[in-house]
């Protein structure tokens, strides 16, 4: 993938660059995979806004990716490789041996033609996957499972890979991209290689506009309000925030913890870097 900069014919493209998008193969989703998304960005089951500064944006139809990859040693073909409104990185229309389709995520180098096949007796390859406890230590992987059978939850963006580093009991430690370590259950099933679209995280959006196509909303700072709308409005001119920083509601803003511990997390050997 490479990343082309537009042509400064305004103020608005001055600074705009895009993927060139050379991978791509075709622009027509495989209809029987795509599916209507209804806008509810930002609100929560009631239809309230609970998380402000989201919503909007351009009409999507949803791709349904295949994250379990539990079709055992049935081979498919990668018929197409599709631009995916709904994520960063590129996915694959594959075509298995029994005529089923389904999309994946794209590793790098895995082009149009190529065969992948999912199960423990997978050959070590590029867009194959197995379980973690059948993956050499050292080998990169993306796509891995958190439960067995559950489907993928981790490292799915784009040029993200995780590395195996060690293997004990029914548990494989795993080295995230933030640096973290983890402990997997060997069962779980994982792909080989690095995901595509790395130059994603390069792409300069270049104005206001093409983030309201994404569904971004402006962000309002709480010291420009007046004292009625946030705790950190009035004053004449620009005036400090007196006291703590804090939400419109009252919560501590800065150095408040307010996630709970997932049950997850004992499996963490080492905190990710900060």
């Amino acid at each position: 993938m490479g990343i082309r900069k537009i042509n400064p014919t305004s103020p608005g493209q001055r600074g705009m660059s895009k993927s060139d998008y050379s991978e791509i193969t075709t622009d027509k989703p495989e209809k029987s995979l795509v599916k209507r998304l209804k806008k509810n960005t930002g609100r929560n089951n009631t239809g309230r806004i609970t998380c402000r500064h989201k919503g909007g944006g351009h009409k999507r139809l949803y791709r349904t990716i295949d994250f379990k990859r539990n079709k055992i040693g049935v081979p498919a073909v990668v018929k197409t490789v599709e631009y995916d409104p709904n994520r960063n990185v590129y996915i694959s229309l594959v075509v298995y041996a029994d005529g089923e389709k389904r999309y994946i995520l794209t590793p790098q180098d895995l082009h149009v033609g190529d065969s992948v096949v999912s199960g423990p007796d997978a050959e070590i390859k590029v867009g194959n996957a197995l379980p973690l406890f059948n993956i050499p230590l050292g080998t990169v992987v993306h796509n891995i499972e958190m439960v067995p059978g559950n489907g993928a939850q981790l490292v799915r963006t784009a040029g993200g890979s995780a590395q195996l580093m060690a293997k004990e009991g029914n548990y494989v430690t795993v080295k995230m991209p933030s640096s973290e370590m983890r402990m997997i259950h060997k069962d779980c099933y994982a792909t080989i290689g690095v995901l595509g679209n790395s130059e994603f995280k390069n792409i300069s959006l270049g104005k206001a506009g093409r983030k309201r196509w994404l569904g971004v909303k402006p962000t309002v700072r709480g010291v420009v309000m007046n004292p009625v709308d946030h705790p950190h409005g009035g004053g004449e001119g620009k005036s400090p925030i007196g006291g703590k920083p804090q939400t419109p509601w009252g919560k501590p803003a800065m150095g408040y913890k307010t996630r709970k511990a997932k049950p997850s997390d004992k499996y963490i050997v080492r905190k990710r870097k900060k």
